[in-house]
C-alpha cells in the first residue's frame, strides 16, 4: 500500500472524467466518481448510466452507488461490476434532503438494520471489492460510528471512510476526527480506515495521519479549483516543507484545461463551462482579490470559452505577479 495514500472524495457535479484525471495527475492516489442512483442504474437512464465511464488512465477508481433497497443496490452493483472499477463504494453518507430525506445516504444512519442488510447484498452481488463511506451518526445523540464500523466490517467491505460530520451537521462546522481516531484504534477493526473532513492543507494532512493514525485521508470540498493540492500535500508530508507558492498565471491555465476536459466530456460548450463554475467560484486562485466583485461575476456568468479564457486572461493581467516564480508540475 502506498504511505499515506490520499483520495479524491466522490462529489456529485465534481468528480466527473474531466476532474478526476486532473486530480490522478497531481498524484491523487484513488479517485471516485460521482455517486450514481442505483434505481435510475437499473432502470437503464442515460445520464446515469454514463457516470460509469471510466478510463484506465485514472485507476485505481471506484464508482459509488447509493439507494434505499438491498434488491436494487445488488443489481446496480452488479451492473456497475461489468465497468470494472477496481472497487464499488457504498454511499450511507450524503446528507442532502433529496438522498438522506429519502432514505438512501446518510438516511440509512436512522436504519441500521436496513444499511447493513444492503451492504450484505451488494457485498454477495460482486466479486469486485465493496468499500463503503458514512459519517459519525445521524446527530450529535447518536454518533454510533465506533459499533457501525464493526458491523459494516463483518458485512464483508473491505476499506471504510468516516466523514466527521454528523447528518445533521451537513457541511457546517468543524469536521470531529476524534471518533475517526477511536474507529482506526479499535483492535476489533482490521480494515483500513479512511478519514475525511476539513484537511484543506498539507499541514492538517500531516496532523490527521499522526493524531489519528488513519491509512488514508479523502479530500473533498478542497479540490475545488485546486487539482494541484494533491501535489502541494504529498510534497509536504515528504519533506515538511511547502512548495513555493503557484503564480495564478499557471494556477489558471489548469483551470483553463479543466474547462476544455469539461467541454470534450460533455460534448457542449456552454454546457461544459456551466459545469466547471463550481471551480471557479470556489478556486483559492480568486480568493482575497481586492475589488474583484464585479469580474468574479461576469466570469461565473460567462456562458462561450472565448469569454471564459478573456476574463482569465486579465485576470492574470490585472491581478497577477509577473515575479512569482511558477511551481513546477
Amino acid at each position: 500500500m502506498i504511505a499515506r495514500p490520499l483520495y479524491l472524495a466522490p462529489m456529485e457535479d465534481v468528480t466527473d472524467p474531466a476532474f478526476r484525471m486532473l486530480c490522478k495527475r497531481f498524484g491523487a492516489d484513488r479517485v471516485y466518481t460521482e455517486f450514481v442512483n442505483a434505481d435510475a442504474l437499473v432502470r437503464d437512464v442515460a445520464s446515469t448510466t454514463r457516470k460509469l465511464q471510466i478510463s484506465d488512465l485514472e485507476r485505481p477508481v471506484a464508482i459509488q452507488i447509493y439507494g434505499k433497497d438491498a434488491a436494487s443496490m445488488a443489481d446496480a452493483a452488479q451492473i456497475v461490476e461489468q465497468a470494472k472499477p477496481d472497487f464499488i463504494d457504498i454511499n450511507f453518507g450524503c446528507p442532502v434532503k433529496k438522498v438522506a430525506g429519502k432514505g438512501a445516504g446518510a438516511g440509512l444512519l436512522r436504519d441500521v438494520p436496513k444499511m447493513l442488510e444492503i451492504t450484505k447484498a451488494v457485498v454477495n452481488a460482486v466479486h469486485t471489492p465493496v468499500t463503503a463511506k458514512t459519517r459519525l451518526g445521524w446527530n450529535d445523540e447518536q454518533k454510533i460510528i465506533v459499533d457501525l464500523a464493526e458491523a459494516l466490517q463483518d458485512c464483508g467491505i473491505t476499506e471504510l471512510a468516516i466523514h466527521g460530520r454528523t447528518r445533521a451537521q451537513m457541511y457546517t462546522g468543524e469536521a470531529d476526527w476524534t471518533l475517526i481516531g477511536d474507529v482506526k484504534r479499535n483492535p476489533r477493526m482490521h480494515i483500513p480506515i479512511i478519514g475525511n473532513g476539513d484537511v484543506t492543507t498539507p499541514e492538517r494532512a500531516k496532523e490527521c495521519f499522526n493524531n489519528y493514525g488513519v491509512d488514508a485521508i479523502m479530500i473533498g470540498r478542497a479540490t475545488f479549483g485546486c487539482p494541484w493540492i494533491f501535489e502541494d500535500i504529498k510534497h509536504y508530508l515528504v519533506t515538511e516543507e511547502l512548495l513555493p507558492k503557484r503564480s495564478m498565471s499557471w494556477c489558471v491555465e489548469i483551470l483553463k484545461e479543466h474547462v476544455e476536459r469539461s467541454i470534450e466530456w460533455i460534448g457542449d460548450e456552454r454546457k461544459g463551462i456551466v459545469h466547471s463554475r463550481r471551480h471557479f467560484a470556489n478556486s483559492p486562485v480568486f480568493k482575497g482579490l481586492y475589488d474583484f466583485k464585479q469580474t468574479r461575476i461576469a466570469l461565473l456568468r460567462a456562458d462561450t470559452k472565448e469569454e471564459v479564457f478573456s476574463i482569465m486572461d486579465e485576470i492574470v493581467r490585472h491581478w497577477g505577479d509577473p515575479c512569482e516564480k511558477t511551481a513546477g508540475q
